[in-house]
């Protein structure tokens, strides 16, 4: 996790998010108190504008359009980098568990290789021609985690690959021991690739509806029918279908995984305005180490390894905890991956899947926007336009196009630790981020990289799944702070979403044959739509929402546009005449695609595109 307790400069400002207004407001009143205090020497309240105006051109050190010297933006990229692998090696791992190749390692190599490339590409187009603000493209955990609720299925759940005539309370770690590895491999071989393909084709299809929605600019449309209300319910199921998986991870060894998540949580919350002695890098401030919880899990892992505290026990539930227990997948993976469409085979289908994935969806287009004007108001811009919004999500949809096709199985969204990064690093700068991107890339064809990741012991990842999570599972609570809870519709619309949608999966889990309709196809169906909680939750939820009576105040759905910036554009005229032009001057330099001026000049008709610049 990023250690946001080094810089004293934060101080200077009191939250992130403030933007020019607040600022400019700020200074109004500083000359209010001058006057009022019968101090109305011109001199005084001159140097107390110049200093308050010093203030503001000190906000970061490198603002949206600036761009800092290679070395520099170097180390602001692989700041920004190291903070998001944890996230992409957590993915990496759960796919690979989802499609039951927990046991093969080369496997989980490539797909962490498939995992880093696309989120290079998507970060760099994002940045480039996408909506041009800093963000950071990476896996979106709203797509997996259905699909853990759904791996409970007959069709899905992972067969039991132990050959050695063990008692079966003697291998409690849920991974299999293998006696004979040539036989297992190509039974477990197949059986991977045919669920990698059908999450391959569903994919596709859920990336082309998501690039759909921005080419077309329907997502105000979307916005008046699924609100708040509606969210909270399916993603708060998606939360606590999580801990499943997580604990598989933590179990190997739950000291090393509580070390991780407490020195996280002290170097992040704890400390986070408090000056310590950890090396950092700033201007004038020196280095700084990230991710400093998993490193320091890592060694102890490491010295309970060479101390044999850690069974060197295949069959033992700490085995993985060892750092030694795959190192044999650096040697046999290639120095070079390059990922490709179709490297697992030809996309298949699956109705179940393809549900998930287009909750996935709907979820990732709605925290996107929250994302984009979150991120301009960290960067001190001003709130992107319609155009820009709408590229932003027919990028991310073309990406989560490619990623499905390509076997990640997992589309990608905006991360928003990385926006907080910015306030905190105070560098906004575009081409760091499109560094980042770059980096992701590199990552993603140097396989040894890859390979290195995956050895990490499970109980540290186990660790930095308990973080990623947990402030995953708040995030999505943060929206009830939209909706009105005195309100007992409200009350009974969520409290009922939720019961049922851990009801029904859990019925069609224990029950044989639940759904008889006399169509073994529609059973299917049917039953593939009652096992997923998100989905489950969101047609009841959006079901009672839009049809019970209720006011927009109530249901969440005013106060909720207006945070996402899409209730109206910005009026640049009610600001002072400087603001105006810094804004109109930021807002052309920002959100114009490059040589987009020149194509519009040539073909008229592009103008009317909904995701072209105006």
């Amino acid at each position: 996790m990023l250690d946001a307790s080094n810089s004293k400069d934060v101080d200077n400002v009191e939250t992130v998010a403030n933007n020019n207004m607040e600022k400019h407001e700020d200074t109004i009143q500083l000359k209010d108190a001058g006057t009022t205090n019968g101090d109305t020497c011109p001199e005084k309240q001159r140097e107390t504008l110049v200093q308050t105006d010093f203030e503001e051109e000190k906000l970061f050190h490198y603002d949206v359009f600036e761009n800092p010297p290679i070395f520099l933006a170097i180390v602001f990229a692989m700041q920004q980098v190291l903070m998001s692998l944890s996230r992409s090696l957590s993915t990496a791992l759960l796919v690979a568990d989802i499609v039951c190749a927990r046991t093969d390692e080369n496997f989980k190599a490539r797909l962490l290789s498939t995992t880093l490339f696309i989120s290079g590409i998507t970060t760099f187009l994002q940045n480039t021609v996408g909506v041009r603000l800093p963000l950071y493209q990476g896996p979106a955990m709203t797509y997996l985690v259905p699909l853990l609720a759904m791996s409970s299925l007959p069709e899905w759940r992972c067969p039991d690959l132990t050959f050695q005539d063990t008692p079966d309370i003697a291998n409690t770690t849920g991974l299999p021991t293998i006696s004979n590895a040539s036989d297992s491999m190509a039974y477990d071989q197949a059986s991977v690739l045919d669920k990698v393909q059908r999450l391959e084709g569903s994919l596709m299809i859920a990336g082309a509806l998501h690039m759909l929605v921005g080419l077309t600019g329907i997502v105000g449309l979307l916005i008046n029918f699924i609100g708040p209300v509606t969210i909270v319910p399916a993603l708060t199921v998606i939360g606590i279908y999580i801990y499943k998986a997580t604990t598989k991870f933590a179990k190997t060894q739950w000291g090393v995984s509580m070390l991780t998540v407490c020195l996280a949580m002290v170097l992040s919350f704890y400390l986070r305005m408090k000056k310590t002695p950890i090396p950092v890098w700033s201007p004038g401030r020196g280095f700084r180490i990230v991710l400093i919880s998993c490193i320091v899990g890592w060694l102890v892992s490491a010295i309970l390894t060479a101390c044999d505290v850690i069974p060197n026990d295949p069959l033992s539930d700490s085995y993985y905890a060892r750092t030694d227990s795959r190192l044999e997948v650096i040697g046999e993976t290639s120095w070079f991956i390059f990922p490709y469409p179709g490297q697992f085979g030809p996309p298949g289908f699956d109705t179940g899947a393809l549900i998930t994935f287009l909750m996935g969806t709907l979820s990732s287009v709605i925290d996107s926007i929250g994302d984009y004007y979150a991120c301009a108001k960290v960067c001190d811009a001003p709130p992107p336009p319609k155009h820009a919004a709408n590229r932003g999500i027919a990028i991310e949809g073309f990406m989560s196009f490619i990623g499905g096709w390509s076997g990640a199985s997992h589309a990608t969204s905006t991360f928003g630790g990385n926006i907080g990064a910015i306030g905190i690093t105070r560098v906004a700068s575009l081409r760091v981020f499109q560094l980042v991107g770059i980096i992701f890339t590199v990552f993603g064809v140097i396989g040894k990289i890859g390979a290195i990741f995956v050895t990490i012991p499970y109980s540290v990842i186990g660790g930095m799944m308990m973080i990623n999570f947990g402030v995953l599972i708040g995030v999505m609570l943060s929206n009830l702070q939209f909706i009105d809870l005195s309100s007992t519709r409200n009350l009974g619309i969520i409290g009922m979403s939720i019961l049922m949608a851990m009801m029904l999966p859990y019925w069609v889990e224990i029950t044989p044959n639940a759904i008889q309709t006399g169509v073994p196809t529609l059973d299917s169906v049917f039953t593939m739509f009652l096992a997923n909680p998100a989905f489950v939750a969101f047609v009841l939820a959006c079901f009672m929402d839009n049809t019970m009576p209720g006011t927009e105040e109530e249901r969440g759905l005013s106060a909720w546009k207006a945070s996402m910036g899409v209730e109206k554009e910005t009026n640049i005229s009610e600001k002072s005449t400087k603001d105006e032009i810094r804004l109109r001057k930021l807002r052309k330099t920002i959100y114009t695609v490059p040589f987009s001026k020149q194509l519009v000049k040539r073909f008229k008709c592009l103008r009317f595109l909904p995701f072209y610049p105006k």
